[in-house]
This record gives C-alpha cells, sequence and structure tokens, in this order.
C-alpha cells in the first residue's frame, strides 16, 4: 500500500507526514464462549483482511463452535497464515509464552490481566474487550418472568 500524505501544522512544516498500513504479522485472537461466532470471526476477518497471519483460539466452553470452527475454517483459509488452537486456559497460557505480533482478547477483566501480563513480557500490543454491565432499561409494561 502507499504511504498516505497528510497535511501538518506550521511547526511540523519541515516534516513529512503520513499514514502507512501495515500489518502487524501474527495475532493472537482469544475469543469468548458468548456470541462465539460473532465475537470470533469478527475480529478474525479483520485481522485476515489487514494482512495478518491468525492463531484463532475459540472458547473451550462453547465446545460445539469450537468444533465446528475447527473443521471449517481451515476448508477455506490458507493454513499457512492461519491456525485453530483448540483447549482451556492451559493452552492458551502456554501460547501466551511465545512472541507474538498483536494480541486480540474479549473476555473478563481477570482473564484480561492476566493476558495483559503476558503481553508485557514481549510489549506486544493488545487489545482487551473486557465484559462489564450490559444495562438494560425495564418499564412496568414489561412482564418480570420473561426480561429475567
Amino acid at each position: 500500500m502507499k504511504d498516505e500524505p497528510r497535511s501538518t501544522n506550521l511547526f511540523m512544516k519541515l516534516d513529512s507526514v503520513f499514514i502507512r498500513k501495515e500489518p502487524f504479522g501474527l495475532v493472537f485472537i482469544i475469543a469468548p464462549w458468548n456470541y462465539p461466532l460473532n465475537l470470533t470471526l469478527v475480529p478474525l476477518v479483520g485481522a485476515l483482511a489487514a494482512g495478518n497471519c491468525v492463531v484463532l483460539k475459540p472458547s473451550e466452553i462453547s465446545q460445539g463452535t469450537e468444533k465446528v470452527l475447527a473443521e471449517v475454517l481451515p476448508q477455506y483459509l490458507d493454513q499457512s497464515c492461519f491456525a485453530v488452537v483448540l483447549g482451556g486456559p492451559q493452552e492458551t497460557g502456554q501460547l501466551l509464552e511465545h512472541e507474538l505480533d498483536y494480541i486480540f482478547f474479549t473476555g473478563s477483566p481477570r482473564v484480561g490481566k492476566i493476558v495483559m501480563t503476558a503481553a508485557t513480557k514481549h510489549l506486544t500490543p493488545v487489545t482487551l474487550e473486557l465484559g462489564g454491565k450490559n444495562p438494560c432499561y425495564v418499564d412496568d409494561n414489561c412482564d418480570p418472568q420473561t426480561v429475567a
């Protein structure tokens, strides 16, 4: 891709300012159990579209989805730059020990701290999409049993 020149201010006139889009390299995606297809495939498509290779670790809790992803995705993606790893926290921990170029994690703040700690060993950039509150408004017209 070509560099995209950008305008600058008076103080930076002697500098060249541009945006350079380039892939990170090897991206490790750790996906959650809730919304397992969406929260696995969206970061996967983004990472591949940006030119990265991906190691995908679906959640072991959503075993049906994990199995389907492990069987189907390799049929359609270049296996020289894509891999699905099955397993639990132990396997994830072993992968986090390796030098990766980027880590994308969706899950709990507790595990997010573990991922961030592992990333600091190699100064690996991370995206942490951590769980939190999901507020909703329930008015008097709603059936409490249905809402619960």
